[in-house]
């Protein structure tokens, strides 16, 4: 499922954000890359352990815990805190698959990458190319939102970022471990539940709203693991 989430973050939090790290130190985005994606990978990285990167990453966990269409999608048990990344003029990233498994820096935590999530962060006016394309059964999607929004897709797509021909790209970028490992089980969970939630209110007392919401839960019981 590839998946757009309107407004993660309001402009007021993203301009804040923005002058954070408009004027912070980068380093080589290849830190972070595994064997095979580093060949493919020109970009500029926040440090993953400064302070900046720690107290904006908390900024992008909070607005994903109070994000019910993020909640309902990815149903996560673990989010790796989220990088930053910039890619200027003549940076992208080629084609590659994302590491499957991550381990948080610091810690003995391992997170198992169900899916992939980009934050934009810069307007689309603000640079020229740096679409990220996503490929699955149905072709390529590329993919250039406004800032603030987030698309979330499977961590087994082959995926890229195009190369910026104009200004600068700005974006977190973050992987999460799903309760639901299977792509193709949480589609169906995240319909189910889209479908209950826009039958609105009125509709919570109709006995066959609690036995879908009852499918809804006995399907997460069954494919879930915590």
């Amino acid at each position: 499922m590839l998946l757009r989430i309107e407004n993660i973050l309001d402009k007021a939090t993203v301009a804040g954000m923005r002058g954070h790290l408009d004027s912070a130190i980068w380093e080589d985005g290849r830190v972070t890359a595994g064997h095979q994606s580093a060949r493919a990978k020109e970009n500029e990285q926040l440090p993953q352990e400064s302070e900046t990167a720690r107290a904006l990453g908390d900024i992008v966990l909070g607005a994903l815990t109070r994000n019910l269409v993020f909640i309902s999608a990815a149903l996560p048990h673990r989010v790796f805190p989220p990088l930053f990344n910039r890619y200027g003029a003549g940076m992208g990233f080629g084609g590659h698959v994302d590491n499957a498994i991550r381990s948080v820096p610091g810690t003995n935590v391992r997170v198992r990458t169900d899916l992939s999530a980009t934050l934009f962060l810069s307007e689309p006016s603000e640079y020229d190319g740096g679409e990220l394309v996503v490929e699955d059964t149905y072709g390529e999607h590329s993919v250039k939102l406004p800032a603030g929004d987030l698309v979330l897709y499977p961590a087994t797509s082959l995926h890229r970022v195009a190369p910026v021909t104009r200004g600068a790209r700005v974006a977190s970028f973050f992987w999460i471990q799903s309760m639901v490992r299977d792509d193709g089980e949480r589609t169906l969970l995240f319909e189910i539940d889209r479908a209950i939630a826009e039958l609105g209110p009125a509709a919570q007392e109709n006995p066959a709203v609690t036995r879908l919401t009852g499918v809804y839960h006995n399907l997460v019981r069954k494919w879930g693991e915590v």
